[in-house]
């Protein structure tokens, strides 16, 4: 019985599944025309991240077959396609210049099963509560990292190595500039003028795909036909012009088990549970926002617990094929829709057309000029980037922007692994202090004035209550945790007359944490020790559970303990009455 209400409590609904109800031949149309797009669309993208994050253009394709496969089969978004994301270039590179490939395929996993963890604990929802601002730091600062990585390639530059932190990079460059090849430079140039004017043509076909063929054409005309210009610098520039092939070969369909079982261990465990933890809170922060920004479109709602286990088991799985972190994708997301997919199973056949390129067509990606995927990724870090947003909401000059500035340069300076440990630790600060501001601890000497919660108390003409001399009311307005309590304790600090009855009015107070008891506890024996009546008010039920648990109910007497305002306040007018005799 325990076992089928831990399974009861799952949170997952695979949205597949769901689809199928009214399913017909219109919607399968459309769901293979946006897959086959996406797919093709996808191909480039997949080549291009798994080359950045310093893996093979295979592992790319492989994540995203993988990947994009179990999020459309188990996730809870109709239309969310998964993949290898421009997100994850920076710290998959880093993980595997400190941890190699191994270090990697390990981290994945474990942030699978930490997304899985995440999923079934329906941690969906908490997650999305991350602060707008944070999360913008995140992107900004990754895209601007993104677009450092790929100057080397963009001009053509003859670097052995290049150094990973961000202001070295930079001075290497400069150092190098003189062994730019123009010939790469300006097949970049012309993949980034296709791409930005390639719309004004056709919106069906992304920029990137179009740029793609038409560039590795041109370039494998000139290199392998060649034209004859009489300039021998000019040709062997063209000649110099690196492609994929150039670095890594031949692409073939290799799906073979890469995860060395051996490996894992607990050592191993501790020292890559950063660099996971990373993976899992940058790909649930990714995926949710692909499929909030995928809602608002379709009209849809989807189940983000559902959507946590399914990249959980993409991540779990892709690394055993040789393959990288996987999260929802927003561009191919996004192209999905514009192209009319409406259901997972657009995702699926995407996963399936990327196999049979993967399969037939794959050694032809060989030809594209590395220059070519460093001007789509420079695309791909500047609609990250979000310019637009950190320029407007620098225009407020809150604690936002100071916020959203630290995280970007955490990003950029250091490494995500401290940006989003640090943002989430700035987003639980920002949480707390906003709480606690709109929590609000207020005196009440003189005769009290009933609002609207109160007229169930007391009759419509009754306004408000006469208060005997002595009697003080102090009202918490908002939950009692820690950061109100030490308010509430220098609001009595402050309070140099003492009173005959302290009532404490709880009505507002939805819950009270270990620290707002240990101060109410301090608060009772104070008051005990200078004679003074305490009397708590309208303390709901959970509130009240808790302070019976923390003791607190036992060192008052229970008619102390009024339901209401108004039964409160007679206790207390009374005490201080037959005190006066």
């Amino acid at each position: 019985m325990k076992f089928k209400a831990v399974l009861n409590s799952i949170d997952f609904k695979p949205s597949l599944f769901k689809s199928f109800k009214n399913y017909d031949r219109k919607k399968f149309t459309a769901d293979l025309m946006a897959g086959i797009i996406v797919g093709v669309v996808a191909m480039p993208l997949a080549i291009a991240f798994g080359i950045a994050s310093g893996v093979s253009p295979e592992a790319g394709l492989i994540t995203a077959i993988i990947g994009g496969f179990i999020v459309s089969f188990l996730g809870g978004s109709s239309v969310q396609i998964g993949g290898p994301t421009g997100a994850f270039i920076i710290i998959v590179a880093g993980i595997i210049a400190q941890y190699q490939l191994e270090g990697l395929a390990i981290a994945t996993l474990m942030a699978g099963v930490m997304l899985l963890i995440m999923g079934l604990c329906r941690f969906g929802t908490i997650i999305k509560f991350i602060p707008y601002p944070i999360v913008i730091g995140f992107t900004g600062g990754i895209a601007i990292t993104i677009f450092s990585t790929q100057i080397k390639d963009f001009f053509g530059m003859t670097i052995d190595s290049v150094p990973a932190d961000f202001f070295s990079k930079w001075g290497v460059y400069f150092q190098n500039i003189g062994s730019t090849n123009i010939a790469s430079l300006l097949v970049a140039i012309a993949t980034l003028l296709i791409i930005i004017f390639s719309p004004k043509i056709t919106k069906r076909i992304p920029g990137s795909l179009i740029a793609i063929i038409l560039v590795t054409v041109v370039v494998y005309i000139l290199k392998n036909i060649g034209i004859f210009t009489g300039i021998e610098s000019v040709e062997n520039s063209i000649k110099d012009i690196e492609t994929i092939g150039d670095r890594f070969g031949t692409i073939k369909a290799d799906f073979a088990f890469n995860l060395d079982w051996s490996k894992i261990n607990w050592e191993t465990i501790n020292s890559l549970i950063s660099p996971a933890f990373t993976i899992a809170m940058l790909g649930a922060i990714e995926s949710l926002l692909s499929a909030t920004v995928a809602d608002g479109v379709v009209g849809e709602r989807h189940n983000s617990n559902t959507e946590l286990i399914a990249q959980g088991a993409a991540n779990m799985v892709s690394p055993i094929f040789g393959g990288i972190p996987v999260t929802g994708a927003i561009a191919r997301t996004m192209t999905n829709i514009n192209n009319g997919g409406r259901t997972p199973i657009a995702g699926i056949i995407h996963a399936a057309v990327l196999l049979l390129i993967l399969l037939f067509l794959a050694p032809l990606a060989a030809y594209i000029p590395m220059s070519c995927l460093a001007a789509i990724l420079v695309v791909v870090a500047y609609n990250m980037s979000g310019w637009r947003t950190i320029r407007s909401l620098s225009k407020l000059r809150n604690t936002d922007v100071i916020v959203l500035w630290i995280t970007l340069f955490l990003t950029v300076i250091f490494d995500l692994n401290i940006a989003i440990e640090i943002g989430l630790l700035l987003a639980v600060i920002l949480f707390l202090k906003r709480v606690t501001e709109n929590t609000r601890v207020s005196v009440i000497r003189k005769d009290l004035n009933l609002d609207d919660d109160d007229h169930n108390l007391s009759t419509l003409e009754e306004e408000h209550l006469k208060l005997e001399k002595g009697v003080e009311i102090y009202e918490i307005d908002g939950p009692f945790f820690f950061g109100v309590a030490n308010k509430f304790d220098e609001q009595m600090r402050i309070l140099a007359e003492k009173p005959k009855v302290r009532i404490l009015r709880m009505r507002k107070v939805p819950f009270i944490d270990s620290t707002g008891i240990h101060n109410l506890e301090i608060f009772i024996k104070s008051a005990h020790k200078d004679k003074i009546l305490v009397i708590l008010s309208g303390v709901h039920e959970p509130v009240q559970k808790t302070l019976a648990k923390g003791g607190i109910t036992k060192m008052m007497n229970p008619d102390n303990i009024c339901d209401n305002i108004r039964d409160a306040v007679a206790r207390a007018n009374s005490y201080v009455i037959e005190n006066k005799k």
